[in-house]
């Protein structure tokens, strides 16, 4: 895929390691019928995402025991990797056949070996060396190294098990057993944390979690821009009374919902309006690059990158950086602030189609 500027352009100083900028890449991004298909993986990479979280449900991936089916998740891990864009899937939604309750899609699973033989079979599909890239030698592997263990157990719509922080880290712990087994190089990212992340870290930690994940990841939801970094600052307090000083911590969601008077309130000033959500986009972006060294915050996802205005009740229908508005796919105010800050951010005078050719 082609510069869309010359090399020799890019002159300026890279602030931030490649991949710290990214999106959630979920919803209709998967749907046809809203999203364009090689376009708009197109239009992500030439926007200056780096990086795509995404989640892979265990119960599409394998509906029956032991049938896997990969086809609908190679194709989007193919198309990032086409454009040098790193995956981070989010493995979540137990199948009926394995869940502790049937039918409800909060359930855990019923039995841990069950989900040590989804991670292995993940691994073996797109690890370093996994099958998906020795059928298809004509795109760059892009092997996926990190893998994070389910999304916000602390929520009863994720995880149904109360108290739920003993039965997720007996989950985090088979899964890091397994994926350790399967690439020794890889990193067990733990589930995003919103809300009062700080107590959902200390229930894990007194669980017994510590030395069974790489990564703390956190979804710091909150009207204020300020404070979505004291969130992390409390957090890292937590892990540094846990001797986890030196491990890395990720934003894998941050948003604020264009919502206000058009969707339910999410909560305080939490909603607002185009206007604001590209403001505190811009704001918060530059918070966190100043700040990321500090903290160690190694990587930062938006929530999210298409979303379809009014589909359901929730105001994150109007969060996306590109959004669907009465039929019409169209880009948000914010989606200009986060192509200007992803050019001052990777050092790119214009942000290129391949995200490994922004460098200095």
């Amino acid at each position: 895929m082609g510069l869309l500027v010359p090399a020799t352009a890019h002159a300026a100083k890279r602030q931030v390691p490649r991949g710290w900028l990214g999106v959630v890449a979920d919803g209709p991004l998967n749907d046809p019928a809203y999203a364009q298909g090689p376009a708009e993986w197109d239009k992500m990479a030439t926007s200056g995402v780096e990086a795509v979280r995404t989640a892979f449900y265990w119960r599409s991936i394998e509906p029956t025991a032991g049938q896997y089916d990969f086809s609908v998740k190679d194709q989007l891990v193919l198309a990032a990797a086409k454009r040098g864009l790193g995956v981070l899937p989010v493995i979540q939604g137990t199948p009926d056949w394995a869940a502790r309750t049937a039918g409800d899609p909060a359930s855990p699973p019923r039995d841990l070996a069950d989900f040590a033989r989804l991670m292995t079979a993940l691994v073996t599909r797109y690890g370093p060396n996994g099958s998906l890239w020795l059928e298809h030698p004509e795109v760059a592997k892009q092997p996926i190294r990190a893998w994070q263990i389910w999304n916000e157990p602390n929520l009863t719509r994720y995880w149904n098990v109360a108290p739920w922080a003993p039965s997720y880290v007996a989950l985090l712990k088979t899964a890091d057993k397994a994926l350790k087994a399967a690439d020794p190089g890889s990193q067990t990212v733990l589930a995003g944390l919103p809300n009062e992340s700080w107590k959902a870290l200390e229930a894990i930690y007194k669980a017994g979690a510590r030395g069974s994940f790489d990564v703390v990841t956190l979804h710091p939801y909150t009207g204020k821009v300020e404070n979505t970094v004291r969130v992390v600052k409390i957090v890292r307090r937590v892990m540094e009374r846990r001797k986890d000083a030196k491990m890395p911590i990720w934003v894998t969601e941050l948003s604020w919902p264009a919502s206000a008077g058009k969707a339910k309130q999410e909560g305080g000033d939490f909603a607002t309006t185009d206007a604001g959500q590209a403001s505190r986009l811009d704001a918060a972006l530059k918070l966190f690059a100043k700040e990321r060294k500090a903290l160690r915050v190694e990587r930062l996802y938006w929530y999210t990158w298409l979303s379809v205005e009014g589909i359901t009740a929730s105001g994150f229908d109007y969060s996306g950086l590109r959004r669907v508005r009465n039929g019409v796919l169209q880009d948000s105010p914010a989606l200009t602030v986060f192509t200007r800050a992803a050019r001052r951010l990777q050092g790119c005078p214009k942000v290129v189609a391949d995200a490994r050719r922004c460098r200095t």
